[in-house]
């Protein structure tokens, strides 16, 4: 067990999970943005939310804990091996969480609030107000964000076994309806990572993270961390544009850029 200061038990929980393997970018979570650890800007985010009361990091990794810790997240248990995995999902890694919590604390939180390290450019206020939001919808199970594509999926190709392109929707009776004015199609949304709020209710009732209500939050572009040119655009927005995790991490921790 990790060493932790006492934590008054709380109703809305931060998670923000970092595994350690990661295909794209080796140590993606913990990759230096202008100087700080990627995961640094999801817990200076959630330690500036008005609205969750406690932030701990799920993770596999006794590096990414210490650094984690650091950054004044909580890291109460390493995530095990088997959950941690290329192929594990987001659901383990939340019934874990639940799982821990009502065999430590003897409690389960109301929510759960997802802060991905690979999306690290957040505005605090619109985490709070995402939180505000799906307290008020008693109908939704869960809340996702996501960001306007610029184009609708009948826009788009698949390549098939012959290496032509085809279209996504065969059903679609309109000859070359994939030429078709974007406006005679449905909007479409990229979820981004942004925030995703899980009702644990629903989770434990269900056996589903999301279920059937999800309730819609949609935000700006948001940039995902895939590739190392992500990162390079990120420090260009930061450059340009700035951000209050980003002056937080410089006045709190000073000289780590």
């Amino acid at each position: 067990m990790l060493k932790q200061n006492k934590k008054q038990k709380a109703k809305i929980i931060g998670v923000i999970p970092a595994r350690a393997g990661s295909k794209g970018i080796l140590k993606k979570n913990i990759k230096p943005l202008a100087g700080y650890p990627l995961i640094a800007y999801s817990i200076v985010a959630a330690k500036l939310s008005s609205k969750i009361e406690r932030t701990i990091v799920s993770t596999d990794s006794q590096e990414i804990a210490n650094i984690a810790l650091f950054y004044g997240a909580e890291v109460p248990f390493l995530r095990p091996d088997e959950i941690a995995q290329d192929y594990s999902t987001d659901l383990e890694l939340f019934q874990h969480a639940i799982s821990w919590f009502k065999e430590k604390e003897s409690m389960v939180p109301d929510l759960l609030v997802q802060l991905r390290p690979t999306t690290p450019l957040r505005i605090p206020s619109e985490i709070d107000r995402a939180i505000t939001y799906v307290k008020e919808r008693p109908d939704a199970s869960s809340l996702r964000s996501a960001h306007e594509l610029p184009e609708p999926l009948q826009k788009m190709f698949q390549i098939n076994g012959k290496g032509f392109f085809k279209g996504l929707f065969p059903d679609d009776s309109r000859s070359e309806y994939y030429n078709l004015p974007r406006q005679q199609f449905p909007k479409t949304y990229h979820p981004n990572g942004y925030i995703d709020i899980i009702k644990t209710d629903a989770v434990q009732k269900i056996d589903m993270l999301y279920g059937c209500n999800i309730l819609a939050f949609v935000t700006s572009f948001a940039i995902e961390v895939d590739e190392i040119e992500d990162l390079e655009y990120l420090e260009y927005q930061l450059g340009k544009y700035g951000s209050p995790i980003y002056e937080y991490l410089t006045k709190h921790f000073p000289g780590e850029d």
